[in-house]
């Protein structure tokens, strides 16, 4: 019996658990769980790194005795080190506001079609490339002082074992990597005066980096946890599609080189990633980030309810009220989101959802339809024949949510691993131990040990309708600004 221990670092909260394979069979098990709450400190919001790393080493001591361990997070953010080691700041998170501007000043020195063709990443306001150059721009004294750029795994990875290595998951979502060589854009990072020395080496998912204080192998599994979820996607053929539902929704293929191409550009689609040398062509989707606005918003008013009780409330509401798009830039930031829904509505021309659960209701179906959305577009840049939709992480917990995504498609939706993350996390650790051949062999594991949900698709005339309307939310909204 192996047994693997994996930190897997979400946008909300964050967790400890272990995974045992007796060669069969992967039993999970999760230890500790704890919030993720970022901080605003005059007026920037910073992720409060020191206190996860607290809590994930409180949850690494009730692991135990283990044969290894691995660190996922989210992408694009880092922290800074100098030449002894020590933490420059606070990270910056990627919500805060400063980041807008910041890419369009660095796209003006880098025109975007030419960042596009050298990384391959989708371009979002908060890539890594546009926070640094803001960075160096502000003549941040962070950045002169810094000996070593390390993206949030990799930071966990130099306190645990000292390395100070990326690893490429991770590495190919800063908008700093070159898509097809995997060596760091030295040239147009210094186009943006970044300096380059703090790049760290390149190293590959599942490798070895050295151990922690107490003898433990430490493991760089796929760190970026959306290719931890991809790992563990039981995907079959090219006619599969995963939607990785969390804070943000990822709808992607699994290609064996980066899609690059005038299609994928008019589509901005990203291109970062996998194990075993593959790429994930995918986009980002604003995801159940609205939803936990709305719920946080709703509990400080004094009215606090699970998400169980908020979905269940939705799916008792009238169907196909007013849409909204979830990557709205008006829905970017922390606050009051159902106000900002409530005048994006009326920007559209359509009356305001009205109470939490009709909120909810628009929340899901508005992002059942950009989902189905972004898969036709992925399909359509790819020339790919999408038939099966895998929904990973949470998101594949959400009832309602797989249905309406089926139902929106047009195709079935397979849900689960719901803890998709921590599946590939072990699973990559399993493969750098030798327990495992291959993530094709991973795969076949999944399949043993989790049985998904079938969601079919429904042909309900309205849910073709729903997909007009949503498609025609930009030009209402610019209908409506033009009429004022």
């Amino acid at each position: 019996m192996r047994t693997f221990a994996a930190v897997d670092l979400g946008a909300q909260s964050g967790r400890v658990a272990v995974g045992r394979f007796d060669g069969e069979v992967l039993a999970l098990e999760e230890l500790h769980r704890f919030p993720n709450e970022p901080v605003r400190v005059a007026g920037t919001l910073h992720w409060d790194v020191l206190r996860l790393y607290h809590e994930a080493r409180a949850g690494l001591r009730r692991a135990g005795a283990v044969d290894s361990v691995a660190v996922d997070s989210w992408a694009v953010d880092f922290g800074l080190v100098d030449r002894s080691g020590r933490l420059l700041g606070n990270p910056v998170h990627y919500r805060n506001s400063s980041r807008a501007a910041a890419m369009e000043a660095a796209l003006e020195r880098v025109p975007k079609r030419e960042l596009y063709e050298r990384t391959g990443i989708q371009l979002l306001a908060i890539n890594t490339v546009f926070e640094l150059a803001a960075m160096a721009d502000d003549r941040d004294p962070a950045l002169a002082a810094a000996h070593r750029l390390l993206l949030i795994p990799d930071l966990f990875a130099f306190w645990l074992c000292g390395s100070e290595t990326t690893e490429l998951t991770n590495a190919t979502t800063t908008g700093c990597l070159d898509a097809r060589s995997h060596e760091w854009t030295t040239d147009l990072l210094e186009r943006l005066d970044v300096p380059t020395g703090i790049f760290p080496k390149v190293v590959a998912p599942g490798t070895r980096l050295g151990a922690t204080a107490d003898g433990v192998p430490f493991v760089a599994t796929a760190t970026h946890d959306t290719a931890a979820a991809v790992a563990a996607v039981p995907l079959r053929g090219e006619g599969g599609a995963y939607l990785s539902v969390g804070t943000w929704s990822l709808v992607g293929l699994e290609a064996a080189e980066p899609v690059v191409t005038d299609a994928a550009y008019d589509a901005n689609l990203t291109n970062e990633g996998g194990v075993e040398g593959t790429t994930r062509v995918l986009r980002n989707v604003t995801g159940l980030w609205l939803l936990h606005e709305c719920r946080r918003v709703w509990a400080a008013a004094g009215n606090e309810r699970s998400y169980d009780e908020l979905v269940a409330l939705a799916g008792r509401s009238p169907a196909f009220g007013p849409l909204i798009d979830p990557d709205d830039p008006s829905f970017a930031e922390p606050g009051d989101m159902p106000a900002r829904i409530a005048a994006y509505c009326a920007a559209t021309g359509q009356g305001a959802p009205e109470g939490e659960a009709a909120v909810v209701r628009c929340i899901l179906e508005s992002l059942a339809l950009k989902q189905a959305a972004t898969i036709d577009a992925l399909a359509a840049a790819t020339g790919r024949d999408i038939d099966t939709l895998h929904v990973i992480g949470g998101g594949a917990g959400n009832e309602l949510l797989c249905a309406w995504t089926a139902a929106a498609a047009g195709r079935p939706v397979l849900a689960g691993p719901v803890e998709a993350t921590l599946v590939g996390n072990l699973l990559v650790q399993a493969i750098a131990l030798g327990e495992l051949a291959s993530i094709a062999e991973g795969r076949e594991l999944v399949r043993r040990s989790f049985t998904p949900t079938v969601y079919e698709p429904d042909a309900e005339r309205s849910w073709r309708e729903a997909r007009e309307r949503f498609a025609g939310l930009g030009a209402r909204r610019e209908a409506v600004e033009v009429g004022t």
